[in-house]
């Protein structure tokens, strides 16, 4: 038995699904064209690059975070972060993708100026103080902060639509995304309950109806914050209206939900996998304002 993604799952079961089928999967070209035309390349880069998303959605956070800058001019930001609660320090790239190129370090042995030699030679766009995720989302699975991913789009008149949301779930992993390894399922957007049995993107592996370390059942689970989550999403999604479909990284806190990041490039495997269906006629209907 080999380790297959998804992707290459149905690339090589294309052939046995039904015309019908097929058209109802939003595939790799067909998003790089919705996702371009959405989100045009002179409008994504606020999304793209992580010092500039903090810069544009920073009033959506609820994390402390920083730049070489911000900690130059600002040393009762770089004390208060050296000293947040959790004492560890999260130091990511301006430009990373799927949870790569990410450190996490304890505050101890660090001063400011330590912190901004540290980046500099690093290549470090931003240091963040390590979240403490709130106690549910800590039951579920404690090995990483897991995070929400919420899609919304804006229509025609402005309006925000919600077009998925999935709970993303670290299995014995640093963190969450479904290309290291670990679990997504589905969210009841009315609800904010799992509404189904998580998946991996290795279809070698069986869903999962409870967290294959915790036990913690996965149907039925309830995001805490939910109404805030949405309303947050809905307002940040109006907060630069010239990027009209993104993804949404939200993490709950025992304080309420925050940002971490924002993707227009949001995965349509993560979208559609946990659903077990093909979700393109959702995109047709914004394709065609």
């Amino acid at each position: 038995m080999y380790n297959v993604s998804i992707l290459e799952y149905f690339q090589f079961r294309f052939f046995e699904l039904s015309k019908q089928e097929r058209e109802r999967w939003a595939g790799m070209g067909q998003m790089y064209e919705y996702q371009l035309k959405m989100n045009p390349r002179n409008s994504r880069h606020i999304l793209d690059n992580k010092t500039l998303f903090y810069k544009h959605y920073g009033d959506f956070f609820i994390h402390q975070v920083a730049d070489v800058e911000d900690l130059e001019n600002n040393p009762e930001l770089a004390e208060s972060i050296l000293s947040n609660p959790s004492g560890k320090l999260v130091f990511k790239v301006s430009d990373g993708k799927c949870g790569a190129q990410v450190k996490i370090m304890n505050c101890e042995g660090f001063d400011r100026q330590g912190l901004v030699t540290f980046m500099k030679e690093n290549n470090f766009g931003l240091v963040e103080e390590f979240i403490e995720q709130h106690p549910e989302m800590n039951r579920l699975s404690p090995s990483a902060v897991n995070t929400i991913r919420a899609i919304t789009q804006l229509d025609d008149r402005g309006e925000v639509d919600i077009l998925g949301c999935r709970l993303r779930i670290s299995v014995n992993s640093s963190v969450d995304n479904m290309a290291a390894g670990n679990l997504a399922a589905p969210i009841d957007e009315a609800t904010g309950r799992v509404s189904g049995p998580a998946v991996y993107s290795d279809i070698t592996k069986p869903e999962q109806e409870f967290h294959p370390v915790t036990n913690v059942k996965i149907p039925g689970f309830q995001v805490p914050f939910w109404d805030e989550v949405l309303a947050m999403v809905h307002e940040a999604a109006l907060a630069h209206p010239q990027n009209r479909s993104i993804g949404w990284d939200v993490v709950v806190t025992d304080k309420g939900p925050g940002l971490i990041e924002g993707n227009h490039d949001w995965c349509k495997l993560l979208w559609q996998l946990p659903v077990k269906k093909g979700l393109k006629s959702q995109l047709m209907n914004y394709v065609k304002q």
